[in-house]
């Protein structure tokens, strides 16, 4: 029926509890689906994973948690990869897809608290409190609301990371994906939630993504059933933003996207590494249209290396111009400029 019956369906993934557990996630979605096929797990550790004294701008690498996962899936030892959307790349090595776009969690910034400081917010931290993040994007953005407050870089997986902030003194709170935090189970811990007025979030956040060979049409159309449309929708125009801007780890781009009655609201902002130089625009596009059942040549067309057969292809490429349209709106006011600096003083 799906040409898969019968044989294993390897599930590549992180070494991490979080990945695991966004993994395990997924595949109980697929089990529900397809109870008769058998499904396998396949960690393995990546170069991410294995660096923890850089910071993760520096390191330079695009694919920094994706690479290993996808060597194995070029060579057919995993089907199909499970990956924080956040982690891949807009340009997907030749060959591969996202073959799902699974719904979003929730897509903010959290702040967790050191036990001393429970109850308080980051604007009641004592002048010269270090908070610690990995992320140039945080920082930029915090520096600039919070300029009471330093910044400091901390790496390693969520579970590393609670531990450096609860058991020494380094650090006064520590910023991290909501929604990893929650997949965790860990919600207790989040201290205050920042909305978009106090931080605008990374392009993907809260989202898992599956990735696939974009020939293997099998696995294709087996996991394009876990596609959550609107995440898809959203996903679509904050890559391209991006991939129009030419952003990455390296420099502090943000976004937050809204879909509320057919129409897709995006903003999207660039920062200088301290903040002070920024620029932030919203645009909004129309997206409802009907499915057609669009067989033929058109049917294996990426939008930001996204592949999303069962979501109308008018509303993919309305949500990917409009991506492209708030970028060249940035950059005719001068975003090349402020992401180039960015980019010196981070290789600096």
């Amino acid at each position: 029926e799906n040409g898969v019956d019968g044989r294993a369906i390897r599930v590549g993934t992180r070494r991490s509890q979080l990945a695991r557990i966004q993994t395990d996630s997924v595949v109980t979605m697929l089990r529900e689906l397809y109870p008769d096929l058998h499904f396998e797990i396949v960690a393995m550790s990546t170069t991410g994973d294995k660096i923890l004294d850089t910071a993760l701008s520096k390191i330079g690498e695009k694919s920094l948690f994706t690479k290993e996962l996808e060597n194995a899936l070029e060579r057919n030892e995993v089907d199909l990869v499970v990956h924080s959307l956040k982690d891949l790349p807009t340009s997907l090595p030749p060959g591969f897809t996202i073959g799902a776009v699974c719904k979003r969690e929730n897509p903010l910034d959290a702040v967790v608290f050191h036990p001393k400081n429970c109850g308080k917010t980051l604007s009641l931290l004592p002048e010269k409190s270090v908070i610690g993040t990995s992320s140039l994007r945080r920082a930029a953005q915090l520096k600039k609301k919070f300029p009471h407050l330093e910044f400091r870089d901390i790496r390693g997986n969520l579970n590393t990371r609670l531990k450096k902030l609860d058991e020494k003194e380094d650090f006064s709170a520590i910023i991290l994906a909501a929604a990893g935090l929650k997949r965790m189970g860990w919600e207790n811990r989040i201290g205050q939630l920042l909305g978009p007025e106090d931080c605008l979030y990374a392009v993907g956040q809260g989202a898992l993504a599956v990735e696939v060979r974009a020939k293997d049409q099998e696995i294709l159309n087996m996991v394009s059933a876990l596609h959550d449309a609107d995440t898809v929708l959203c996903c679509i125009a904050e890559r391209a933003f991006m991939k129009h801007l030419e952003g990455g780890c390296s420099v502090p781009v943000a976004v937050n996207t809204l879909l509320k009655d057919g129409q897709l609201y995006l903003t999207g902002a660039v920062y200088s590494l301290d903040g002070s130089d920024s620029l932030k625009e919203t645009m909004q596009t129309g997206v409802s249209y009907p499915h057609q059942n669009e067989d033929g040549p058109n049917d294996d067309v990426q939008h930001v290396g996204i592949t999303a057969k069962n979501v109308p292809a008018q509303a993919q490429e309305a949500a990917e111009n409009l991506g492209v349209e708030l970028a060249s709106l940035l950059l005719s006011k001068g975003a090349k400029h402020i992401l180039s600096v960015a980019r010196q003083l981070n290789d600096a």
